[in-house]
């Protein structure tokens, strides 16, 4: 699309007529909220940087939380997103509201049950398949810290419901605290409990705050009053197209849930190190992604499925005008931070256990990783929109398709440059997915216009 001074002032009128005062209110909303409880997760990533570094301790807690993490995002976080769309329709069809959630949390908290008896049977198994040829010492301090972290997907499924309840009733505010007591909890632990909890500290910290997240969410839902639990139905329409749905939107995040394994696996067979090496140049572009995904995320899709259901034609008009100012916007942003990415890094974590050889091998990841803000921004209002219209089968083709360029870049770019070929590789298989997207929308759009 070219540009020029009209249609510039043209789409954005166009914008501005589309995204009523509501919506840009909770963009914004949820943008500052995220913007707090990240720094504040970046002030915590600085307390852990001081004190372990690039050590075993940190290596194993975050292969520990890999799984927990993996299972929250895959199956818990999909039946919330496959859940609002749905919830939604059901709400505007005048359904059985109690009904439907107390269906949608007894789906949840057994996935969550299930899985944590999967993680703790099979842990043994899964360690030696993904992280084979570490000292039994080293198997051992990740299983502990795993058993502390996993009755967190109890908690991490109520409230993963609780969110999206409350992001449909328009309470963005505090449904964006979700993770604020989890990172205080962390904090406070590493710096007062650290002698008394020792290889412990990370996960217990994640443990308390977990819980305490849960609780305010509770707190913040009896408020509002958007708690309505009835008899579980499995037989209403609505659950018939969530159940549906479900399988395809679990199976995308599934495949998708992979890559991070993936490149956990690569850099495992690399020094001591290299995990931690990863995530700590993962962490700045994680932070503009979390931020600017959140605050689209959260509020697009009840907002995406609300909209689809009126007028199919002008949603996707307001997608297209979103896709083009999101990726000139987050390319001028990611071209930016990848000029000063050895400052900022430097900046940010040179302290105590972290050394000025780290900066070096840290920012240079980092930047691998800047290189996919665009793409990545573009391909999340793009799956929402598809997750708004009950369109999530495609989505475990483009998954698929992702996880398989990713294993392939791992093998050649592994090869050619070592640690910073995985996060290359992650950039560029978030530009090919993106594009996929695109043009399997382009081409719906036209199919439903014949």
């Amino acid at each position: 699309m070219k540009l020029t001074k009209k249609s510039v002032k043209s789409n954005l009128h166009f914008l501005k007529g589309k995204l009523n005062h509501q919506f840009i209110k909770n963009v914004i909303t949820v943008g500052l909220v995220s913007l707090l409880i990240k720094a504040l997760g970046f002030y915590k990533e600085l307390v852990i940087a001081q004190n372990f570094g690039l050590s075993e301790i940190l290596d194993t807690f975050l292969i520990a939380i890999l799984i927990p993490g993996f299972i929250s995002t895959v199956f818990l976080s999909s039946y919330r997103n496959v859940f609002i769309p749905n919830y939604i329709s059901e709400l505007k069809q005048k359904g059985n509201i109690k009904s439907f959630q107390a269906t949608s949390f007894l789906v949840t908290i057994s996935l969550g049950l299930f899985f944590i008896l999967v993680s703790y049977l099979f842990s043994d198994v899964y360690l030696e398949i993904f992280f084979a040829g570490h000292t039994e010492s080293y198997y051992n301090l990740i299983k502990l810290q795993l058993h502390y972290i996993l009755p967190c997907l109890i908690f991490w499924a109520i409230s993963s419901l609780l969110t999206g309840l409350l992001n449909i009733d328009n309470e963005y505010f505090f449904a964006s605290f979700g993770s604020l007591f989890m990172t205080l909890s962390i904090i406070i632990c590493l710096i007062f409990f650290k002698e008394v909890l020792k290889e412990k500290v990370l996960a217990v910290g994640m443990l308390i705050g977990s819980f305490l997240d849960l609780l305010f969410l509770i707190g913040v839902s009896l408020k509002r009053k958007i708690i309505h639990i009835g008899r579980p139905d499995f037989k209403s329409d609505n659950i018939r197209i969530l159940i549906k749905q479900v399988p395809a939107k679990i199976s995308s995040s599934l495949i998708n849930g992979l890559n991070p394994i993936v490149d956990q696996y690569f850099s495992a067979q690399l020094i001591v190190g290299s995990i931690a090496a990863l995530n700590y140049g993962l962490k700045i572009p994680a932070f503009i992604i979390g931020l600017i995904g959140i605050a689209l995320g959260n509020v697009l899709l009840p907002y995406f499925s609300s909209q689809a259901v009126e007028n199919h034609q002008k949603t996707y008009k307001l997608l297209q005008k979103m896709l083009l100012y999101n990726f000139i916007g987050c390319t001028i942003l990611a071209l930016g931070l990848i000029l000063f990415s050895e400052p900022i890094v430097s900046l940010v974590y040179e302290r105590n256990a972290f050394k000025p050889e780290d900066t070096q091998i840290v920012y240079r990841v980092q930047q691998m990783y800047l290189l996919q803000i665009p793409f990545y921004v573009l391909g999340m209002i793009m799956n929402r929109y598809l997750t708004a219209i009950n369109k999530n089968n495609f989505l475990v083709i483009t998954s698929t398709v992702s996880l398989l360029l990713n294993i392939i870049l791992n093998f050649i770019l592994v090869k050619a440059m070592g640690l910073y070929g995985l996060a290359l590789g992650t950039s560029i298989v978030s530009l090919i997915n993106t594009v996929i997207i695109y043009i399997y929308i382009k081409r719906l759009n036209s199919l439903q216009n014949v």
